[in-house]
């Protein structure tokens, strides 16, 4: 477990022995999302790897591709598999600056429809930001749920220049 700085705020990021990324947090929620998701898994503070900290960085300076190069890992996590790792595989795909309703993300998950279960899904992500959840919005385009609160999801689509105001 370790914490980063970034202009929306400090991220709590866990990362497994292997240096993969496993969990990302808007404050302090790391640790219940940790085990939410590994049910039993001991966290330990560290630094976090320059292989994480580094692309972290190029993102929030304006590498809007860097997310692209850090390595992550689900395996494992208890809704690890299933619909809502279709959800987070879609959410993985979109590319950076485009918005996706919440329909869909249901859809390319594979359950056209599913938009509720696609939010429920996108609620467990534990990886936000690098499962960038924050580009999925309302069928009318609105602002909608974001663990990180909607002026972080405001942040992030204006910094990948996906909501112009």
């Amino acid at each position: 477990m370790s914490g980063i700085a970034s202009p929306v705020g400090v991220l709590a990021l866990a990362v497994d022995e292997a240096g993969r990324l496993r969990g990302v947090s808007f404050g302090d929620g790391l640790r219940r999302a940790m085990g939410r998701e590994y049910p039993g898994v001991a966290m330990v503070a560290g630094e976090t790897p320059e292989a994480i900290a580094r692309p972290l960085a190029a993102y929030f300076d304006g590498d809007l591709q860097a997310l692209m190069r850090i390595d992550w890992s689900l395996d494992g996590a208890a809704a690890g598999d299933g619909f809502q790792a279709r959800v987070w595989r879609a959410l993985w795909e979109a590319p950076v600056g485009q918005t996706l309703s919440y329909g869909e993300i249901a859809r390319r998950a594979g359950e056209p429809g599913a938009a509720q279960a696609a939010g429920a899904a996108l609620n467990r992500n534990p990886i936000p930001l690098v499962l960038a959840c924050h580009r999925v919005v309302g069928a009318d385009g609105a602002m909608v749920g974001f663990g990180g609160g909607l002026e972080r999801k405001t942040w992030l689509l204006r910094h990948e220049g996906a909501l112009l105001i």
